[in-house]
């Protein structure tokens, strides 16, 4: 049976901060754990009478990062059928049902990732009738960035993968000095003063099938809406191209392969589900069974590490994938939003396995692109 200070904590989160003092007088109530204190927190951006509600300063409206965060705390604190009906209250308590049910707004609004992150996490809430203006906004998003980032990943990528490979077949425009040289430094005769190749190393010169895999890794939990957003086009940017074998994958507490959407950004932005859990490493588990030459796999891992799964059992794993040759790097956000908020010591274990973890700005993807596909250093990535 609960005791007074308990009973008295349930009506503290029921009837907010507001009731602290007359609970004091009361007796007290019991001390909020940390997730009591989240949950609090959540429930008095729609219920709470600070007046500041979700939207944070006048005239940002929904758009603001906050909501953003707000939505994704909501599927880890509260039940789907609790979830529904508090989001319901936002829309009709805090502005949320103009630009959700009034189509004329969607189409005035200019292009803004976190909207489109917003869209995207209440997409099954949306009225029949805005659906397509939705789906038109999201394309918007989609646009900017393949303007911005398609042509500058996809030169980054051939000129990767075109001087990487080396060929058996012989041509002077194509020789690589440095590795015949140090591949035939043992032939150095002393007599001539000079090096006598016993033989010579080319450069590939194009690549017209897959001969690299590339796997994006996503995480769908709230904080990382941005990041889902550039990842998945960025991914999609990669399928298009012949010399690489991509695949999308995103999670939460379940991993849903978006591989065969990448033809179409839209549709697989709208198979990303934002929000809720994290098990990453169940994540990961999936993505190593689609690893078949470890030697010539990349594998970009988008997460905040905030891993509510096996924290063990994903170091094990990120540990194996660096043993058997796999290239991998974690990103802890792609965006240009400030410093990204992460697990600390978890994004410290991976680092002491030599795997790189860093947050990048979108514009710096193609540079990382190129620099990962050719296992060059990413120290620069990391120190900034």
């Amino acid at each position: 049976m609960m005791d007074n200070k308990e009973i008295l904590k349930r009506w503290r989160l029921i009837l907010g901060a507001d009731s602290e003092k007359m609970m004091y007088r009361m007796g007290g109530a019991a001390a909020l754990s940390a997730e009591e204190m989240l949950m609090d927190s959540a429930l008095s951006q729609i219920y709470g009478n600070d007046g500041t509600g979700l939207s944070g300063n006048a005239g940002r409206g929904p758009s603001s990062p906050r909501l953003t965060k707000w939505l994704g705390d909501l599927r880890t604190l509260f039940s789907p059928m609790e979830i529904k009906v508090i989001q319901n209250d936002a829309i009709e308590r805090k502005g949320l049902k103009q630009l959700l049910f009034e189509p004329e707004m969607l189409d005035s609004i200019e292009p803004d990732i976190n909207t489109a992150s917003l869209l995207l996490m209440l997409k099954d809430q949306i009225p029949q009738k805005s659906k397509d203006n939705a789906r038109a906004y999201i394309a918007k998003i989609v646009e900017d960035i393949n303007r911005r980032l398609s042509d500058d990943i996809k030169r980054s990528v051939t000129s990767a993968l075109n001087r990487k490979a080396h060929s058996p077949i012989p041509s002077a425009a194509a020789l690589d000095y440095k590795l015949t040289i140090r591949r035939n430094l043992k032939n150095f005769n002393t007599e001539l003063n000079t090096i006598l190749p016993e033989r010579f190393y080319f450069y590939e010169r194009s690549s017209r099938s897959a001969s690299r895999t590339v796997i994006i890794d996503i995480d769908q939990s709230g904080s990382m809406g941005e990041s889902a957003i550039y990842s998945s086009v960025m991914g999609c940017i990669l399928a298009s191209m012949n010399s690489l074998r991509t695949h999308v994958v995103a999670f939460d507490t379940n991993v849903t392969d978006l591989t065969e959407h990448c033809s179409d950004p839209v549709e697989l932005l709208y198979g990303i589900q934002l929000g809720g859990g994290t098990d990453i490493e169940k994540s990961v588990a999936y993505c190593s069974e689609l690893i078949e030459e470890p030697e010539k796999t990349t594998m970009f891992l988008v997460t905040d590490l905030m891993e509510g799964g096996n924290r063990n059992g994903l170091i094990r794993r990120l540990e194996e994938l660096k043993e058997s040759g796999v290239n991998l790097v974690i990103l802890l956000a792609i965006s240009d939003s400030g410093k990204p908020v992460y697990d600390a010591a978890m994004a410290d274990k991976a680092a002491a396995l030599d795997i790189p973890c860093f947050a990048c700005p979108p514009e710096r993807l193609p540079e990382l692109l190129e620099a990962a596909l050719k296992k060059h250093s990413l120290k620069a990535f990391v120190e900034k």
